[in-house]
């Protein structure tokens, strides 16, 4: 245990660069991780706590971010849907996966209009308290549902791309199976997010804080909470993902193939390389910081990383926009049905498109074929 507090204050040291920060490990300080001294109206913050809440950073660069994300997300996600539902006729598992993670980022993005008002108000939150607890439970329900999808479909091209002829390959009924225990599991995973108080009241700027304030009283089972969700929802899925995509890498490189699939196989690795890191730079900051930031908070050290990690956590909803352009790239079908769908042609036409581009390649090669046969005859006349 001696050990554990001394690699804990070793950790304060390195992420306070202020000496007051340093002070505070022998102090009685006042502002535990981002709470401070608590009444039954409210939380009374330190100047250091409330100039974040007061400052540029949560007032302007964060609604800015979040409208970015919403103009963005809304109608790439709600196209990829439609695309999934509407425009692919042959179902797989990865395309399961793929329209429950848009499903996933759709049901995230319709309540960000929410936190633009309430970044834009001053962090002053007027709905309610209700709305407050599924506002933050759809934003972390959205972040882990999201690794645990990737993950999923890592695993599926996996199985694609290294066992392609195995008989152990997921089918659409287990893909299914997968995604409805995913949406159960989240939703009981999230559940904790209702039970304590996510809108407390700053007395000293009079305003009602929604997620940004933990009671003192609660700031156990909130970093607990946290802390156990970070290990869960986003340790394990990178790993799995980190594994199988290394996995494929490998497969991958140690196949010989001819120059034509070889050409494939490197745009195959530049794929994987390129959801791999949109999937780390995501996803590992806002996490990293959770982890830092309620590890202080439980321990009631002092803090000044506040700003970076709500920051980390705004720029961890750009996954949203982030996931299409994985579908895009990952699925050719995909890629064609969005191509059809923003031509407006109805699926009707592109099968005519299909047969008569067919018919037309069949003809120039039968009077290829002809020209080829009539040029041997007179040849063999002569």
């Amino acid at each position: 245990m001696k050990s554990a507090a001394l690699w804990l204050q070793l950790l304060i040291l390195l992420l306070s660069p202020r000496p007051s920060a340093l002070q505070g490990l022998s102090s009685n300080a006042t502002l535990k991780g981002f709470t401070g001294k608590e009444s039954q109206d409210g939380v009374w913050l330190t100047a250091t706590s409330r100039a974040v809440l007061d400052s540029k950073l949560t007032t302007v660069f964060l609604p800015v971010v979040y409208i970015a994300v919403f103009a963005v997300s809304l109608p790439t996600n709600a196209m990829a849907i439609w695309v999934f539902l509407f425009r692919t006729k042959k179902k797989h598992p990865s395309s399961i996966y793929m329209a429950n993670l848009a499903l996933c980022d759709l049901l995230f993005v319709i309540w960000i209009p929410l936190k633009i008002a309430y970044h834009l108000n001053g962090n002053d939150w007027i709905y309610g308290d209700a709305l407050c607890k599924v506002l933050v439970g759809f934003f972390y329900g959205n972040m882990y549902c999201s690794t645990i999808f990737i993950a999923c479909i890592s695993v599926q091209r996996y199985w694609a791309i290294v066992h392609p002829l195995s008989p152990n390959k997921c089918s659409n009924a287990a893909a299914v199976a997968v995604s409805v225990a995913v949406w159960l599991a989240v939703w009981l995973l999230t559940t904790p997010l209702y039970l304590y108080d996510q809108t407390v009241k700053e007395l000293n700027l009079n305003i009602l804080t929604c997620h940004d304030i933990t009671r003192p009283s609660q700031s156990a089972m909130a970093a607990g909470y946290f802390l156990s969700m970070g290990v869960v929802g986003y340790v394990i899925p990178a790993a799995v993902c980190v594994v199988a995509y290394s996995l494929m890498l490998r497969s991958l490189r140690n196949s010989t193939t001819d120059a034509a699939v070889a050409r494939k196989r490197r745009r195959a690795v530049v794929l994987i390389v390129t959801v791999l890191v949109m999937f780390l730079l995501c996803f590992t900051p806002s996490n990293a910081m959770l982890l830092v930031h309620y590890s202080l908070l439980l321990a009631e050290a002092p803090s000044s990383e506040y700003g970076l990690y709500v920051s980390s956590l705004c720029l961890s909803s750009l996954n949203s926009c982030v996931d299409p352009c994985v579908y895009y790239f990952i699925s050719k079908e995909f890629r064609d049905h969005v191509k059809n769908t923003l031509l407006c042609r109805s699926q009707r036409s592109v099968e005519r498109m299909k047969v008569s581009f067919s018919a037309l390649k069949y003809s120039r090669r039968g009077n290829a074929y002809t020209s080829d046969t009539q040029s041997n005859t007179q040849s063999s006349s002569c």
